[in-house]
């Protein structure tokens, strides 16, 4: 080999380490510290750096994003002397690299223990209820302890999260028996509620059914009264307009009078006292179709026997006699009873052919006679 190439490769040799070990490329949001013989003397930024070979030498790199620490779980005593364990997550970025590297030992270390006292100090005055409520101002409370605790690191706390808050097995067991029997509260008030008004609306209902009955059974009372009402004067009317004379009075007044005892309510039956005079009216009414004979024994007979009542003192039976089954009387008023039925028929037939011929004779467009003319 020729004596003058290997000082060239030499050369070229120590040119090449004396640039490699001058220029320096810094990444994005990567910072560099420089130490010129162990002595801070710059922060190297992003892009392309020259630093004097075996003088200068890069002591620490930071990554200046924000950056994410999730803590273990720390236990904590409440006020109310529970222990609980908290899960916190920190998010932090460096702000300061030379006081990141320089003023702290190990800045994640510092800001996880800075975050357990904190914690202890903020929930040390909470009981457990609290604790679990009040989460964001547990959160609020670290945030500015550690934003200014931090400040002097050149580390900025951007937010600070408890990620978990797990309190002993037994109180999680009591906690939730607690809750059931709320649960359980609650459900028995809205069940009694639902009773509650449940029972009112079907008190209400049937307010209202035996309201609508009521006023049912008054309008169909009212309305019946109406009409039987209404039935009685038209009847009235039709009595006076077509002129009825005292035979067909009296025959519809025994036709009626079977009627009285068919109420089974009925022990004993008392004749009315104008049972004679209808009977004798009857009798006498159609006395010429009895071949011209005088009045009827059996209506003899029953005036002489009421008139030997009202002679014997009996007066306040006057009008109301009570016949004895065995006696002449019972038999005679029997006997005329059947001679008046009997008469009646022909009395009824009578009466509505004197009723069409009365009708047929009438003068158009002239008004009856009634009652009060």
């Amino acid at each position: 080999m020729d004596p003058v190439v290997i000082p060239i490769l030499v050369a070229a040799l120590v040119v090449v380490f004396l640039v490699a070990a001058t220029v320096r490329i810094v990444p994005q949001a990567r910072r560099y510290n420089i130490e010129r013989f162990g002595r801070y003397r710059r922060t190297l930024q992003p892009g392309l750096n020259f630093i004097l070979p075996v003088a200068d030498r890069v002591n620490t790199k930071l990554d200046v994003r924000e950056q994410v620490y999730s803590s273990d779980p720390k236990p904590v005593i409440t006020e109310d002397n529970l222990v609980v364990n908290i899960d916190t997550v920190l998010y932090y970025q460096i702000t300061d690299p030379r006081a990141a590297a320089y003023e702290v030992a190990d800045y994640l270390q510092a800001i996880d223990q800075l975050t357990v006292t904190t914690l202890r100090n903020v929930i040390g005055s909470m009981d457990l209820e609290g604790t679990l409520t009040s989460r964001e101002e547990i959160n609020a409370r670290l945030r500015a302890v550690l934003d200014d605790a931090t400040g002097k690191w050149g580390i900025r706390v951007n937010r600070v999260e408890i990620k978990a808050i797990d309190p002993p097995n037994t109180i999680k067991e009591a906690m939730e028996k607690q809750m059931r029997a709320e649960r359980d509260k609650r459900a028995a008030i809205l069940h009694a509620e639902g009773e509650r008004q449940a029972k009112i609306l079907t008190a209400e209902g049937t307010k209202q059914k035996d309201i609508l009955e009521a006023q049912g059974t008054q309008q169909a009372m009212i309305l019946r009264a109406d009409g039987e009402s209404k039935a009685v004067e038209l009847v009235f009317q039709a009595v006076h307009r077509n002129n009825a004379d005292a035979k067909v009075l009296a025959y519809k007044y025994l036709e009626t009078l079977p009627h009285l005892a068919q109420s089974d309510n009925n022990t004993f039956w008392v004749i009315p006292g104008e049972l004679t005079e209808a009977i004798r009216t009857v009798t006498t009414a159609f006395g010429d179709q009895s071949a011209g004979a005088g009045p009827s024994v059996s209506t003899e007979r029953a005036d002489t026997a009421a008139s030997a009542d009202v002679a014997d003192g009996d007066k306040d039976n006057v009008g109301a006699p009570e016949i004895e089954p065995n006696s002449t009387l019972a038999l005679d008023a029997v006997a005329a009873a059947d001679e008046a039925a009997k008469q009646a028929a022909a009395a009824v037939s009578d009466a509505k052919a004197e009723a069409e011929a009365a009708g047929e004779t009438r003068v158009p467009g002239r008004r009856p006679d009634t009652a009060g003319s």
